[in-house]
């Protein structure tokens, strides 16, 4: 709760302007790979790890940042992470060679793994349960998923006006501020646990075993799935993350209370997140590809390109919010998923020589309002009824099945796509033309779409199943979802 004083709405803003620099990383350098490659000279090999070594050690990390929060003291790690953000930032900005980018980018992520569940929780704790939390997580669901939009229009600005380290910079001044902001107004909150003990074998193995996972998902384009590497990385995964769950069960004040699994709501909105965040990602992915590589878009048109998404999920947050009051979290997300599984049915319908309105716009339409449909009420599900103690965990939880997720899913349809434009290419009677290869790049981009969609349709059925009515109906009330898990 916000102590005596504090404007609760003012706390929002500030853990959101966090989260947006948070989410809007993760996706701004997408349009500035090319000149980030041109000037540091990096191999075709190497450039992906601009992204991805955001994303793993981001992904690996969130646990144990979630679960920080909640002993240590859920301000203090925010403020921490927004440091180590902001700093690492700067250091990208400066970076001169492609190994210390890498590395900045990693620390970069690391800072996001502490910022992103410290907000979610400090914004659960302080708002009640209700309609004020609804309207809350509104703005923070809008915020978080049109991030991902605006990433791509500010990188592509940044990029075709200034230069790729200003993609970098920008982050800087936006981090001090809230630095400083919150370090005034955001109240303190941490559980009240009989025990503040730091679980550190819990911590080394979940974090070692997400980090090792996330890794062999991101290296499958290059090594395939079938290879020895990617099954070793995934063995390592299983026997780190097996030992993992064999010391929580032993430990007095283990990292993550497994019990916590019990509750049903928080099970049905972490798996369906993690489905909805497989199909989310690939979309970002493959529609920035399909416009600047088969439509000829500069970085900054493919920017502008995804301004309507940004519109549609706060259309989509918007409604949601009366839409949970009066059809309930399972109908309200369901209609969001459906909305979103139409629209990357539409995109299939792309083509080589198509044209904005009919082959892009179309299908980003209603994924961006479906988006914003789903994620207020798989939010709320996930947040909702979770002991104090437990808050950061429950974030923790949220944010790693976002992370994990949209990490796999890029993975697998990046393979799909691989293997649709190569299987075009080789069926071909000569060497390729500029035609050829753009509608190999096209039919490739069709198998992920479709991909995307069997994502969305699995979080349905996940929404559907796992998520029982007598768990929806007492999602915003006062009771704990504790006494639900049975």
């Amino acid at each position: 709760m916000t102590r005596p004083g504090s404007n609760k709405w003012l706390v929002l803003c500030l853990v959101c302007i966090a989260q947006f620099m948070v989410v809007l990383d993760a996706t701004i350098v997408n349009v500035a790979l090319p000149s980030i490659q041109a000037d540091l000279e990096m191999a075709e090999n190497d450039l992906q790890w601009v992204v991805n070594a955001y994303t793993l050690i981001f992904g690996g990390f969130l646990l144990l940042g979630g679960r920080a929060g909640d002993l240590i003291g859920r301000k203090r790690v925010f403020l921490a992470g927004v440091v180590v953000f902001t700093v690492a930032s700067l250091l990208n900005a400066v970076a001169t060679t492609d190994t210390f980018l890498i590395l900045a980018r990693g620390l970069q992520g690391l800072g996001a793994a502490l910022v992103a569940p410290a907000a979610l929780s400090i914004l659960t704790t302080t708002f009640d349960e209700g309609e004020d939390r609804t309207k809350a997580l509104g703005i923070w669901a809008a915020i978080a998923t049109g991030g991902a939009a605006v990433g791509l229009l500010l990188g592509g600005i940044l990029v075709e006006y200034l230069s790729w380290p200003w993609i970098f910079y920008v982050n800087v001044p936006v981090g001090i501020a809230a630095f400083a902001a919150s370090l005034r107004y955001v109240p303190e909150s941490r559980a009240d646990a009989e025990h503040r003990i730091f679980d550190l074998p819990g911590a080394v193995t979940v974090t070692a075993g997400l980090i090792v996972l996330v890794y062999g998902i991101v290296n499958v384009q290059e090594q395939g799935w079938t290879s020895a590497a990617t099954l070793g990385f995934f063995a390592a995964a299983i026997v780190l993350l097996t030992a993992f769950v064999l010391i929580e069960l032993r430990q007095r004040a283990p990292l993550v209370r497994l019990g916590v699994f019990r509750i049903r709501p928080l099970r049905a909105a972490n798996v369906s997140m993690l489905l909805v965040a497989s199909g989310l990602f690939a979309m970002f992915f493959f529609n920035t590809l399909y416009v600047q590589r088969v439509l000829g878009y500069s970085p900054l048109e493919a920017g502008l390109a995804f301004l309507p998404v940004t519109v549609g999920i706060g259309i989509g947050a918007g409604l949601s919010q009366p839409l949970v009051k009066r059809l309930g979290i399972r109908t309200t997300s369901t209609i969001g998923m459906t909305l979103a599984t139409i629209g990357m049915l539409l995109l299939t319908t792309s083509d080589r020589d198509g044209s904005y309105l009919s082959d892009v716009l179309l299908g980003l339409g209603p994924v961006s309002v479906g988006m914003g449909l789903t994620f207020v009420p798989v939010t709320l599900l996930a947040t909702s009824g979770i002991e104090g103690r437990d808050a950061g965990l429950a974030s923790g939880l949220f944010n790693t099945s976002q992370q994990v997720g949209g990490a796999l899913g890029l993975a697998i349809l990046s393979t799909l796509a691989v293997d649709r434009t190569e299987d075009f290419l080789g069926g071909l009677p000569g060497a390729p033309t500029a035609a050829d290869q753009g509608q190999a790049l096209v039919n490739g981009f069709h198998a992920a779409y479709v991909g995307g969609a069997a994502f969305f349709l699995g979080g349905i059925v996940v929404m559907l199943t796992l998520l029982k009515r007598s768990d929806e109906a007492q999602v915003d009330t006062d009771r704990p979802l504790t006494e639900m898990a049975a």
